[in-house]
Protein backbone atom coordinates (compact mmCIF):
# COMPACT_ATOMS: atom_id res chain seq x y z
CA UNK A 1 0.00 0.00 0.00
CA UNK A 2 2.91 2.32 0.20
CA UNK A 3 3.09 2.44 -3.94
CA UNK A 4 -0.89 3.13 -3.70
CA UNK A 5 -0.07 5.80 -0.87
CA UNK A 6 2.70 7.89 -2.68
CA UNK A 7 0.38 7.34 -6.06
CA UNK A 8 -2.11 8.77 -4.10
CA UNK A 9 0.29 11.69 -3.10
CA UNK A 10 1.31 12.74 -6.65
CA UNK A 11 0.48 14.96 -8.74
CA UNK A 12 0.54 16.95 -12.07
CA UNK A 13 2.78 19.76 -10.46
CA UNK A 14 1.97 23.14 -11.71
CA UNK A 15 4.14 25.32 -9.80
CA UNK A 16 7.89 24.17 -8.65
CA UNK A 17 9.59 26.03 -5.49
CA UNK A 18 11.93 27.52 -8.11
CA UNK A 19 14.73 27.70 -4.88
CA UNK A 20 14.46 24.27 -3.88
CA UNK A 21 16.93 22.17 -5.62
CA UNK A 22 16.68 18.32 -5.70
CA UNK A 23 20.02 16.82 -4.00
CA UNK A 24 22.61 14.53 -6.75
CA UNK A 25 20.89 11.59 -5.01
CA UNK A 26 17.45 12.20 -6.06
CA UNK A 27 18.89 12.86 -9.25
CA UNK A 28 21.15 9.70 -9.65
CA UNK A 29 17.88 7.71 -8.85
CA UNK A 30 16.17 8.88 -11.58
CA UNK A 31 18.84 8.36 -13.96
CA UNK A 32 18.83 5.01 -12.75
CA UNK A 33 15.37 4.58 -13.18
CA UNK A 34 15.55 5.29 -16.88
CA UNK A 35 18.09 3.01 -17.17
CA UNK A 36 16.50 0.28 -15.79
CA UNK A 37 12.89 0.81 -17.20
CA UNK A 38 12.06 -2.05 -19.83
CA UNK A 39 12.16 -1.46 -23.31
CA UNK A 40 11.06 -3.80 -26.71
CA UNK A 41 13.44 -6.15 -27.19
CA UNK A 42 15.45 -4.60 -24.29
CA UNK A 43 16.80 -2.38 -26.87
CA UNK A 44 16.73 0.89 -25.02
CA UNK A 45 16.38 2.93 -28.25
CA UNK A 46 16.14 6.25 -25.94
CA UNK A 47 18.89 8.39 -23.85
CA UNK A 48 18.23 11.17 -21.03
CA UNK A 49 19.18 14.45 -21.12
CA UNK A 50 19.31 16.28 -17.33
CA UNK A 51 19.12 19.99 -17.95
CA UNK A 52 19.94 21.93 -14.74
CA UNK A 53 20.39 25.44 -16.17
CA UNK A 54 18.61 28.22 -15.00
CA UNK A 55 19.46 30.11 -18.57
CA UNK A 56 18.65 26.66 -20.64
CA UNK A 57 15.63 26.27 -18.69
CA UNK A 58 13.69 29.61 -19.86
CA UNK A 59 14.71 28.76 -23.51
CA UNK A 60 13.24 25.89 -23.12
CA UNK A 61 10.62 27.62 -21.24
CA UNK A 62 10.13 29.40 -24.54
CA UNK A 63 9.47 26.80 -26.78
CA UNK A 64 6.73 25.09 -24.07
CA UNK A 65 4.06 27.64 -24.59
CA UNK A 66 6.03 29.54 -21.67
CA UNK A 67 4.91 26.58 -19.08
CA UNK A 68 5.62 27.39 -15.92
CA UNK A 69 7.11 24.42 -14.82
CA UNK A 70 10.14 24.19 -17.34
CA UNK A 71 11.55 27.56 -15.94
CA UNK A 72 10.90 26.69 -11.88
CA UNK A 73 11.64 23.41 -11.58
CA UNK A 74 14.64 22.31 -9.76
CA UNK A 75 15.54 19.98 -13.11
CA UNK A 76 14.73 19.28 -16.55
CA UNK A 77 14.34 15.19 -17.74
CA UNK A 78 13.90 15.73 -21.46
CA UNK A 79 13.29 11.90 -22.65
CA UNK A 80 14.61 11.81 -26.42
CA UNK A 81 14.47 8.87 -28.94
CA UNK A 82 17.33 7.53 -31.35
CA UNK A 83 16.64 8.85 -35.44
CA UNK A 84 18.07 5.73 -36.53
CA UNK A 85 17.76 1.82 -34.92
CA UNK A 86 19.61 -0.02 -37.32
CA UNK A 87 21.99 -2.68 -37.94
CA UNK A 88 24.90 -1.44 -36.24
CA UNK A 89 22.47 -0.28 -33.13
CA UNK A 90 21.46 -3.60 -32.59
CA UNK A 91 24.53 -5.29 -33.01
CA UNK A 92 26.37 -3.30 -30.05
CA UNK A 93 22.91 -4.37 -28.11
CA UNK A 94 24.06 -7.45 -28.46
CA UNK A 95 27.50 -7.42 -27.99
CA UNK A 96 26.55 -5.45 -24.66
CA UNK A 97 24.40 -8.83 -24.23
CA UNK A 98 27.16 -11.21 -24.48
CA UNK A 99 29.85 -8.98 -22.53
CA UNK A 100 27.82 -8.67 -19.66
CA UNK A 101 25.77 -12.70 -20.12
CA UNK A 102 28.73 -14.23 -22.01
CA UNK A 103 25.93 -15.78 -23.87
CA UNK A 104 27.53 -17.85 -26.87
CA UNK A 105 27.06 -16.45 -30.61
CA UNK A 106 24.54 -20.21 -31.54
CA UNK A 107 22.31 -18.86 -29.36
CA UNK A 108 22.64 -14.65 -29.82
CA UNK A 109 22.92 -15.28 -33.72
CA UNK A 110 19.11 -16.30 -34.44
CA UNK A 111 17.91 -13.31 -32.52
CA UNK A 112 20.55 -10.52 -33.62
CA UNK A 113 19.90 -11.90 -37.01
CA UNK A 114 15.83 -11.41 -37.06
CA UNK A 115 15.84 -8.07 -35.12
CA UNK A 116 17.98 -7.09 -37.67
CA UNK A 117 15.90 -7.78 -40.72
CA UNK A 118 12.78 -6.85 -39.24
CA UNK A 119 14.16 -3.73 -38.15
CA UNK A 120 15.58 -3.20 -41.98
CA UNK A 121 12.57 -3.90 -43.37
CA UNK A 122 10.60 -1.32 -40.99
CA UNK A 123 9.71 2.24 -42.62
CA UNK A 124 11.73 5.34 -40.70
CA UNK A 125 8.34 6.82 -39.20
CA UNK A 126 7.14 3.36 -38.08
CA UNK A 127 10.66 2.80 -35.86
CA UNK A 128 10.36 6.27 -34.49
CA UNK A 129 6.19 5.49 -33.52
CA UNK A 130 8.31 1.94 -32.10
CA UNK A 131 10.88 4.14 -30.31
CA UNK A 132 7.95 6.93 -29.13
CA UNK A 133 5.92 4.28 -27.40
CA UNK A 134 9.58 2.91 -25.39
CA UNK A 135 9.48 6.46 -24.33
CA UNK A 136 6.39 6.47 -23.08
CA UNK A 137 7.12 3.34 -20.92
CA UNK A 138 10.08 4.65 -19.04
CA UNK A 139 7.77 7.74 -18.16
CA UNK A 140 5.46 6.04 -16.52
CA UNK A 141 8.04 4.54 -14.60
CA UNK A 142 10.12 7.39 -13.88
CA UNK A 143 6.67 8.86 -12.52
CA UNK A 144 5.86 6.01 -10.69
CA UNK A 145 9.28 6.31 -8.74
CA UNK A 146 9.10 10.29 -8.46
CA UNK A 147 6.27 9.68 -6.36
CA UNK A 148 7.87 6.62 -3.83
CA UNK A 149 10.54 9.32 -3.85
CA UNK A 150 8.17 12.51 -2.88
CA UNK A 151 10.07 14.25 -6.16
CA UNK A 152 7.26 16.36 -8.02
CA UNK A 153 6.87 16.37 -11.38
CA UNK A 154 4.87 17.49 -14.40
CA UNK A 155 4.86 14.75 -17.42
CA UNK A 156 4.58 17.57 -20.58
CA UNK A 157 4.21 17.27 -24.41
CA UNK A 158 3.16 20.05 -25.05
CA UNK A 159 5.98 21.63 -26.64
CA UNK A 160 8.07 21.74 -30.06
CA UNK A 161 10.26 19.56 -30.51
CA UNK A 162 12.21 21.13 -33.19
CA UNK A 163 13.34 23.90 -30.88
CA UNK A 164 14.23 21.68 -28.16
CA UNK A 165 16.04 19.61 -30.33
CA UNK A 166 17.58 22.85 -31.52
CA UNK A 167 18.35 24.36 -28.12
CA UNK A 168 19.73 21.24 -27.18
CA UNK A 169 22.04 20.28 -30.01
CA UNK A 170 20.02 17.00 -30.42
CA UNK A 171 21.05 16.64 -34.15
CA UNK A 172 24.57 16.01 -32.94
CA UNK A 173 23.60 12.87 -31.03
CA UNK A 174 20.97 11.79 -33.43
CA UNK A 175 18.50 12.25 -31.05
CA UNK A 176 15.14 13.67 -31.16
CA UNK A 177 13.23 15.21 -28.10
CA UNK A 178 9.75 13.32 -27.59
CA UNK A 179 8.55 14.12 -24.15
CA UNK A 180 9.77 16.34 -21.04
CA UNK A 181 9.38 15.82 -17.29
CA UNK A 182 10.24 19.03 -15.01
CA UNK A 183 11.12 17.26 -11.28
CA UNK A 184 11.45 19.38 -7.79
CA UNK A 185 9.41 20.00 -5.18
CA UNK A 186 5.84 21.66 -5.03
CA UNK A 187 5.23 25.24 -4.47
CA UNK A 188 3.48 25.59 -1.18
CA UNK A 189 0.55 27.89 -2.84
CA UNK A 190 0.23 25.43 -5.86
CA UNK A 191 -3.27 25.65 -5.63
CA UNK A 192 -3.59 22.17 -7.45
CA UNK A 193 -1.80 19.79 -4.82
CA UNK A 194 -4.40 20.37 -2.76
CA UNK A 195 -7.52 19.17 -4.90
CA UNK A 196 -8.52 15.51 -4.66
CA UNK A 197 -7.66 13.55 -6.78
CA UNK A 198 -10.28 13.03 -9.55
CA UNK A 199 -10.28 8.95 -11.14
CA UNK A 200 -13.03 6.66 -12.55
CA UNK A 201 -14.32 3.83 -9.92
CA UNK A 202 -12.25 1.28 -9.66
CA UNK A 203 -14.91 -1.23 -10.71
CA UNK A 204 -15.30 0.40 -13.79
CA UNK A 205 -11.88 0.88 -15.40
CA UNK A 206 -10.98 -2.74 -14.29
CA UNK A 207 -11.97 -6.23 -15.10
CA UNK A 208 -11.73 -9.58 -13.46
CA UNK A 209 -12.21 -12.67 -15.41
Amino acid sequence: MKSVKALKWRYATKKFDPNKILPAEKIEILKRTFNLTATSYGLQPLKLVVVQNKEIQEQLMSASYNQKQIGTASHVLVICIEKSVGKDFIEKHFKTVQDIRKTPDEILDPFRESLIGSFEKKPIDEVKIWATHQAYLVLGTLLTVCAVEEIDSCPMEGFEPIKYNGLLKLDDHNLEAVLALPVGYRAQDDFFSELKKVRRPLEETVIEL
